[in-house]
């Protein structure tokens, strides 16, 4: 495998479980990163998750990954910032971390593979694209579901 299908699987990773959750999030591509062997490819999700409902996605995303036969690597139950880690079965690194303002990341951390050049992710966003951007803006989507319990000046609404 070289390190552009490690990237297209990286993308598969990270379509399938964002597909699973339910009400949809809505996320942003993050930067892509290529090292020596490896590419490193990331969602920012955009949606405002409140604290009360921040359990709900790292179990869902958990129970999802292990029914996928990931195994959990480690799992940081911190109040304020929780994070979940797992591996595929082919040593693909994959984890759910919760930002400042309740912004989640999803990232995926390939095995070190053929180098080649790695092409821009094709997976459609479902919030704008942040392109020419320095930095991806905190979350500013709001939900009826993810968002609740949060307060209105932590997020719009759409």
């Amino acid at each position: 495998m070289d390190m552009q299908a490690a990237a297209e699987r990286s993308d598969e990773i990270l379509d399938s479980v964002l597909k699973e959750i339910r009400p949809e999030l809505r996320w942003t591509h993050g930067p892509t990163t290529v090292g020596m062997c490896d590419v490193t490819r990331r969602r920012v999700v955009m949606t405002n998750i409140s604290a009360e409902r921040r359990g709900s996605l790292l179990g869902l995303v958990d129970r999802y990954w292990r029914k996928s036969g990931y195994r959990m690597t480690a799992i940081n139950n911190d109040a304020k910032f929780p994070a979940i880690y797992a591996r595929t079965q082919s040593g693909f690194e994959v984890s759910l971390r919760i930002g400042g303002k309740g912004q989640a990341f999803f990232q995926v951390d390939t095995p070190c593979v053929q180098e080649s050049e790695v092409l821009d992710s094709t997976s459609q966003a479902t919030a704008p694209l942040y392109e020419g951007m320095e930095l991806i803006p905190r979350p500013n989507i709001h939900s009826d579901f993810w968002s609740a319990g949060a307060s209105e000046e932590a997020g719009g609404r759409s």
